[in-house]
């Protein structure tokens, strides 16, 4: 039995639960379910692939308080509580409290974030939902994990969760210095040199279900680059975000990326709709595809992409 075969749901906590809903419902044509939160109210879950986003507002005690919009925690599905924790322990992950009811009423339980390389995750009895598909969205392509240390996160989840690594690489944006020796006699010449790196992140994918978690390390600890939400994204940006968060926060889920077949076509569609977007159409990102952010204030706090990649 293997913990990462079944990403059931991820855990969001947005401080607009009707606006971001609307995105993730009206917007991108998500299907949505409305589930007992474990107290008697009901959340909305929306299903993309095979595991689901569901929503929590700021406070809720399903998510253990967090007044903070983000990411907060993933939950991997299970048969049995009893038997999701024997593996766990056997693998050398201990759970961090005890069982509990959550989503559709199902039993679940923490596990030691200490363990998992600083993301929180649960294990929870398999919840189940209707899983129509969307036209614009195939499915989670991965979550953006703020890491200090990529391989802390593929000793815990490769190594001793046994999940498969899906790739590696370093992301890095360089400066071209061009040297000009202009004369009024013989010209102009142009001289290229070597390239001054910027800013980089190295980057390792982990397949839990049927999507990945992105481990996004600082490659330049001592540049950390300038974050501007207001313009479109670039890889100095994407590194300065990721080191601000782990400066801040430690270690842990950083933002969503769903995969499309028509990345330009969704960021148009959210762009018309009014919701605010960081990019205007897609540009090249990591596994030799396009990515596009939206920008966290129309989605309730959290922060999501669009990957348009093969594969």
């Amino acid at each position: 039995m293997s913990l990462g075969r079944d990403l059931a749901y991820v855990a969001l906590v947005v401080s607009d639960t009707d606006t971001t809903a609307q995105v993730l419902g009206r917007e991108l044509g998500l299907k949505r379910n409305d589930l007992d939160d474990g107290t008697g109210q009901r959340l909305p879950v929306f299903a993309i692939g095979e595991s689901a986003l569901a929503l929590f507002p700021q406070g809720h005690p399903g998510v253990g308080g967090e007044t903070r919009p983000g990411v907060h925690h993933i939950a991997l599905g299970i048969d049995h509580i009893d038997d999701g924790l024997a593996v766990a322990e056997k693998a050398g992950v201990s759970a961090f409290g005890k069982p509990e009811t959550g989503l559709g009423g199902r039993r679940r339980v923490a596990l030691s974030p200490d363990q998992t390389a600083g993301i929180k995750t649960w294990l929870t009895e398999r919840v189940s939902i209707d899983r129509a598909k969307a036209p614009l969205i195939e499915r989670l392509d991965h979550l953006g994990i703020a890491s200090a240390d990529n391989q802390t996160g593929i000793a815990a989840w490769s190594h001793r969760l046994g999940c498969p690594i899906e790739s590696q690489q370093t992301d890095m944006e360089v400066m071209i210095p061009v040297e000009s020796f202009t004369s009024d006699k013989h010209g102009v010449v142009y001289h290229s040199r070597a390239p001054i790196p910027v800013g980089g992140l190295r980057v390792a994918f982990i397949t839990v279900g049927d999507t990945d978690l992105e481990f996004l390390q600082n490659f330049n600890p001592q540049q950390r680059g300038v974050v501007d939400h207001g313009s479109a994204g670039t890889t100095r940006q994407d590194q300065g975000a990721i080191a601000k968060f782990v400066a801040s926060r430690g270690p842990g889920l950083h933002h969503v990326a769903m995969k499309t077949p028509d990345i330009n076509a969704v960021l148009r569609g959210l762009d018309a709709a009014g919701v605010p977007v960081i990019d205007k159409k897609g540009r090249p990102g990591s596994r030799a595809g396009l990515i596009g952010f939206v920008h966290p204030k129309g989605t309730g706090g959290v922060l999501f992409h669009f990957d348009e990649r093969p594969g």
